[in-house]
């Protein structure tokens, strides 16, 4: 049996001193964690998130479409409005806002230096993945992203919580203890792990065929707000919040697996 622990972030953890800015992480944990050779009041440069989060980082997303391709063989997504709604309900009903949770939390761990939450966030991450494909998609990602950034954006304590994570890595948990080791603020973390998940799925959905780039960039802008939204609500939940309600998605992986023609992994 595995006992699951529920872990709210602290209010203190969240905020800088003196601000009522929800996505601020500490100063005084985060400033020891990063090593940042800034003033100590000085905001952290946002550049690493630009990095990580598209599509030349190397963590393989191109591979994958998260159950993408079967939708489109299945026929639920034959357009840019059907895509639209499908990567919606993905995103507030489904993993989208589970992952923002789960990298919330890591991001939180990481930045106090708490290796054994950062851990029980981990397990947790790689046991909700609902198929082998899934699982697959986010362990690989996670491991190469972690990978990624800590040959070029290195840090002992980047290291220290790497080192707590023993055999698979989640992908949301894996970004949201690279922001938080290296002082990124949680609010645009968010927003841009949200972003980057929305244009590699309509990436996917460009390359399956059933719209085109123009399209596709209507999508993500048709969507955006629902990030913007998403993640301002995440740094309030806690993993009792974790859920979703995309069954037929769920359901759509496991078929994945013995579709006669396929170019993606999931």
């Amino acid at each position: 049996m595995i006992m699951l622990t529920t872990m709210a972030i602290p209010a203190t953890s969240m905020a800088e001193s003196g601000s009522d800015d929800p996505s601020s992480p500490s100063s005084s944990s985060v400033q020891g964690r990063a090593g940042a050779g800034s003033e100590a009041d000085a905001p952290a440069s946002l550049l690493p998130l630009f990095a990580w989060l598209t599509p030349s980082f190397p963590v393989g997303a191109y591979a994958y479409s998260h159950t993408l391709e079967w939708a489109v063989e299945a026929g639920d997504i034959r357009d840019e409005e059907s895509l639209g709604t499908f990567l919606g309900d993905l995103l507030a009903l489904g993993f989208g806002r589970s992952d923002a949770i789960l990298a919330a939390h890591a991001h939180w761990a990481a930045a106090v230096g708490d290796e054994t939450a950062l851990a029980e966030v981990n397990a947790l991450a790689v046991a909700l993945a609902p198929s082998a494909e899934l699982r697959l998609e986010t362990c690989q990602q996670g491991r190469s992203f972690l990978d990624a950034v800590r040959a070029a954006w290195p840090s002992p304590g980047l290291d220290a919580a790497a080192a707590a994570l023993v055999g698979e890595v989640a992908y949301p948990v894996a970004v949201g203890l690279a922001a938080g080791v290296h002082g990124l603020p949680l609010a645009p973390t968010l927003e841009a792990f949200l972003l980057a998940t929305v244009q590699n799925l309509v990436s996917a959905a460009v390359r399956l065929a059933p719209i085109g780039q123009t399209a596709g960039t209507r999508v993500v802008a048709r969507l955006a707000p629902g990030v913007r939204a998403l993640a301002l609500e995440i740094p309030t939940l806690t993993l009792d919040d974790l859920g979703s309600a995309t069954f037929r998605a769920d359901l759509g992986s496991f078929r994945h697996e013995t579709q006669y023609t396929r170019l993606f992994r999931s």
